[in-house]
């Protein structure tokens, strides 16, 4: 059975194998394929993120971090970023995590949620966060270079709570 949780300190070795195989690939996240791990964890448990595991029977499938958009006269608008295990995709652990992040971002009163760099390439991504009622609002032509496909677009997501 599915748990997500908030991330404990102990949990960064674990977050790693997730975080890990999916900036390697370089297909969906605009941050260096070579990042190293203190680099990547510290970007994902940046000032302001309040970061999330989702296991089954203590082994982690997924993470997602949620901040505020912007600061000031933005901070009404989530914003999270979700990676799911290589070997947990396609099994629902995006939707369960979204689907909380969703729930979680309500209980902090933000009136909406943004995703501002989703790569078009991202089928899988964009379906999910689709069927959930985000609006592909904003597209940046060539913002993504794609390892295999060069340079693609990325979407600005957006859904009002």
């Amino acid at each position: 059975m599915l748990l997500i949780r908030p991330a404990r300190a102990d949990d960064r070795d674990r977050i790693w194998t997730v975080l890990e195989p999916v900036l390697r690939a370089g297909e969906t996240y605009p941050l260096p394929r070579d990042i190293s791990r203190d680099e990547a964890l510290a970007y994902w448990h940046g000032e302001g993120h309040e970061v999330f595991i989702a296991e089954d029977e203590g082994r982690i499938l997924g993470t997602y971090f949620l901040r505020a958009n912007q600061a000031g006269g933005g901070s009404h608008v989530a914003n999270c970023g979700y990676m799911a295990s290589p070997v947990s995709q396609g099994k629902g652990v995006g939707r369960a995590m979204l689907e909380h992040s969703i729930a979680r971002a309500r209980a902090r009163s933000f009136l909406a949620m943004q995703f501002n760099f989703v790569v078009s390439t991202n089928d899988r991504a964009i379906r999910t966060w689709q069927a959930y009622g985000f609006d592909v609002v904003g597209r940046l032509p060539s913002a993504f270079k794609h390892p295999t496909f060069g340079f693609v677009d990325a979407l600005v997501m957006y859904k009002p709570l």
